[in-house]
Parts: C-alpha cells; structure tokens; sequence
C-alpha cells in the first residue's frame, strides 16, 4: 500500500473516532453510527492492502 493511502486511511479513522468519542456524551445512535463506520473503513483498509499485495504479488 502505498504511503498516501496508508495516511487516507489513517486519518479518515482518526476523525471517525475522534466524532464516535464525542456523540458518546449527546447521542447513543450516532455514537454507535461513527464506531461502524470507524471499524468499516479499518476493516476497508486491510482488504485493500491485501488487493494490493496480491496485485503486486500476482
């Protein structure tokens, strides 16, 4: 993967969690919304890694 993308990712998780800690205090259902969303692009990240490699790779 190459170093921009790793940063998108990064940073795009970052701002997720950072609204998924303060909708904690104000509301349960967007607070549950960010952490999904959170996870997703995480979740996103690896597999797109993994595409990466096996394009390299393969």
């Amino acid at each position: 993967m190459s170093k921009s993308a790793s940063l998108l990712f990064a940073c795009i998780s970052v701002l997720f969690m950072f609204a998924t800690a303060i909708m904690i205090s104000h509301n349960g259902w967007l607070a549950l919304l960010f952490f999904l969303l959170t996870m997703g692009v995480i979740g996103y990240g690896f597999v797109y890694k993994a595409r990466q490699r096996r394009r390299k790779d393969g």
